[in-house]
């Protein structure tokens, strides 16, 4: 059954006194050719009473085969087009220099209508991008998240 929320984590890092954060691009076949709005945060769906921030972690862990430590920052939730909530947390950290994306696998019909599934990555690409370059490349309704951030990053220690 899938719900109509989300969580995730977005983990950031400074580099040459900028921040950058770190979106994945969907994988599977509708996403191959896309890329402005098409990246994401690292996300997954909720159950109706699981932990939000649990999710958020076990999909980050899932979808990028990295587990992490260190604070959260709570940056709230936004609505996607679709309706759906997603609530996110960051955390300032960087990806091991030998970093390969491992995703878990989805199953779908492929060709559509052609009675064969293939498998497909959840995400085929990570990649951190200076905020104003992510502005172009995430999902829209997520600019939000990153706006959020800058904010917290500016005003406090971090």
């Amino acid at each position: 059954m899938r719900t109509n929320v989300s969580a995730g984590l977005l983990m950031f890092r400074r580099r040459d006194g900028q921040l950058e954060v770190l979106l994945v691009h969907p994988g599977g076949p509708f996403f191959r050719k896309k890329d402005a709005g098409a990246w994401t945060i690292p996300k997954g769906e909720a159950g109706p009473a699981e932990d939000l921030l649990t999710r958020a972690e076990i999909e980050f862990a899932e979808e990028l085969g990295l587990t992490i430590a260190g604070d959260r920052i709570p940056l709230g939730s936004i609505k996607q087009k679709g309706g759906k909530s997603v609530h996110a947390w960051a955390f300032e950290g960087d990806l091991p220099v030998d970093f390969e994306v491992k995703s878990n696998l989805f199953e779908l019909e492929w060709p559509p209508g052609s009675g064969h599934t293939a498998q497909f990555p959840e995400i085929d690409r990570a990649q951190f991008f200076p905020l104003v370059e992510a502005h172009e490349r995430i999902n829209p309704a997520q600019r939000e998240l990153l706006d959020r951030l800058s904010a917290l990053v500016e005003a406090g220690p971090f």
